[in-house]
């Protein structure tokens, strides 16, 4: 929770201080490694309340023992997989002098890929070019990844579900317009969280859970990258129940920008167009003068609807804490406990008006939460957007986050996705993944840095999670260096523990699974292609970011490899992910 708060005051200063005065501004998994809601519960020496934690003490150790450690240049292996419907063979190109980068060439050099994991069948493509090193202490701007950890000493990561995806789509409105995101504008989970997965589906339980790895071409030879797979339990439309929305749009000056409102009006329409006839909708304006300009209005009454939506128009400043404080007044007075409720508000984040301090915006989102108003925030626009604010708003407001780059985007989550996660299966979820110091000499979580849960507080039901919405996957990926007895196919690397509230009851549910040496892919050729798909998207933010992976694997190959990825399973979606990658490489 403190981890939560402090990222938020840290988002509300920038903005309250920065904002001027005028508002002109694959494959499918082995049944092995599912689990399912009768699995055991883990034993108290397994991952339980009361594991220690890393200290202070135990980070100065563990970085004495890397410091004393050379740390040398080596040839990173880069892979192209061939695009070919019955193999998966790899092809690796070399990357003269790859750079270590600022999270993990402290702990281990870079070294080639072991010969062993190549295929023999690889026909040899042309070197890429070196990637300049990446500062070990993190320049300003920089923003840090997890640290490297010993099992030995905390075998334990702990961290609240995230199913956001807005920095993925900020990113890709940002990129193919010419401008390349800020590091700090790029989250890697998120990334990850947006594409698309193939997980089992869950049996008779909110979730399944899924444990799977391989190896990575432009990684050490004994590091694995071991993903965490959550598929949440699907909910048709005609299964849940009415839902209550109010709409906190933001009209004020800066919304006159393209990409702003001009895209809210018809994202609007299309949302509305995908409820049913029993649902309600209520819309609240604010600029320098907020309003209310929709009461709660049921969705048969369609063109009232309508008329509203097309009366935004932008005007004035911005007062972003009064309009929530309406909105939430609006949802309050419809609020039903047999009905789903839901506070969205639309802005570019940007405010100059009206309270701007944490204590007050907290205080707003928090009470509703806990009256089971969700907040989901929903951005919109380029230059002016404060993407941080919109992100810790929804964390803090037990909703979910996302960004609106295009038409496209704002049909596809206005009437598909918003519609389709409207019901609840989770509340306060949580994942924590005990690592076996026998088999793993170090691991280190990919992103979710802002999500970091105390391990002691996995069970403590009142420190907050997550919270997740029908149909919703969650993806974690950690890299994780093994010892020489993880050769042994029956060791265990992992174990993984979801927890979460059922939302009507609060009844408390876990669900466990756990990762075989022998579950591990040898070649990411022969891991399934959405586990190829999530390593190359994660180290492609991780080089937006310029830390963690960053430095590892050069643009060209990171290309490469989405591109066959994308040829191979179809998805028009990952290969938009890879033309991003186009776009950055032609952008310098």
């Amino acid at each position: 929770m403190k981890q939560r708060y402090f990222a938020l005051f840290a988002a509300l200063a920038i903005w309250g201080t920065a904002c001027a005065p005028s508002d002109d501004k694959s494959q499918s998994i082995s049944d092995s490694r599912v689990a399912r809601a009768d699995a055991p519960l883990p034993s108290d020496s397994g991952g339980t309340a009361g594991a220690p934690v890393t200290t202070a003490a135990a980070a100065t150790t563990a970085a004495a023992v890397t410091t004393a450690a050379a740390v040398t240049t080596a040839a990173a292996s880069e892979t192209t997989e061939a695009a070919a419907d019955s193999a998966a063979a790899t092809t690796a190109a070399p990357v003269p002098g790859a750079a270590t980068n600022a999270a993990e060439a402290t702990d281990s050099a870079t070294e080639t890929v072991a010969e062993s994991a190549v295929p023999e069948t690889i026909e040899p493509i042309d070197p890429i070019s070196t990637v300049a090193p990446i500062d070990p202490q993190e320049p300003p701007g920089v923003p840090l990844a997890n640290p490297v950890t010993d099992p030995a000493v905390d075998p334990l990561s702990t961290f609240a579900m995230d199913v956001d995806t807005g920095s993925y789509t900020y990113a890709r409105g940002s990129l193919q317009n010419g401008v390349v995101p800020t590091p700090e504008a790029v989250r890697t989970e998120e990334f990850v969280n947006a594409q698309a997965q193939d997980y089992a589906a869950p049996n008779d339980s909110a979730f399944a859970l899924t444990l799977d790895g391989t190896t990575a071409p432009f990684l050490p030879g004994d590091t694995r990258v071991v993903r965490v797979g959550i598929q949440g339990r699907s909910v048709a439309d005609e299964n849940r129940p009415d839902a209550n929305l109010t709409f906190v749009v933001d009209i004020s000056g800066s919304m006159a920008d393209p990409g702003k409102l001009e895209a809210v009006r018809p994202a609007l329409h299309a949302l509305v167009e995908s409820l049913r006839p029993t649902d309600r909708v209520g819309v609240v304006v604010y600029s320098d003068d907020t309003r209310v300009l929709l009461p709660s209005t049921p969705v048969s009454e369609r063109q009232a609807i309508d008329n509203a939506i097309e009366q935004l128009q932008p005007e004035g400043s911005t007062n972003v804490e009064q309009g929530l404080r309406l909105g939430y007044e609006q949802a309050r007075a419809s609020l039903d406990a047999e009905r789903i409720d839901r506070v969205v508000l639309l802005s570019d984040g940007v405010a100059n008006v009206g309270a701007t301090g944490p204590e007050a915006i907290l205080g707003v989102i928090g009470d509703a939460a806990r009256d089971g108003i969700d907040l989901v925030t929903v951005g919109f626009g380029l230059g002016d957007y404060n993407d941080r604010l919109m992100e810790q708003l929804a964390d803090q407001g037990d909703g979910f986050y996302a960004y609106v780059d295009g038409a496209r985007e704002a049909e596809r989550l206005f009437s598909e996705d918003l519609t389709g996660t409207l019901q609840t299966i989770a509340k306060e979820a949580k994942v924590q993944v005990e690592f076996n110091p026998a088999t793993v000499s170090s691991y280190r979580l990919i992103g979710f840095e802002n999500r970091a849960v105390a391990d002691e507080d996995f069970r403590d039901d009142t420190v907050d999670g997550g919270e997740v919405g029908a149909g919703h996957t969650v993806t974690a990926l950690y890299a994780v260096t093994v010892h020489e007895a993880a050769s042994s196919e029956d060791s265990w690397l992992a174990r993984g523990v979801i927890r979460w509230l059922d939302p009507d009851t609060s009844e408390a549910s876990e669900l466990e699974a756990s990762l075989l040496a022998g579950d591990v892919s040898a070649s990411i050729g022969d891991s399934p292609l959405r586990l190829q798909q999530d390593v190359y998207v994660a180290a492609f933010a991780e080089t937006l970011r310029g830390s963690g992976w960053g430095g590892l694997i050069s643009l060209e190959g990171l290309s490469q490899n989405l591109h066959s990825v994308a040829n191979r399973l179809g998805d028009p979606s990952v290969a938009e992910g890879a033309g991003l990658v186009d776009d950055r490489i032609n952008l310098g």
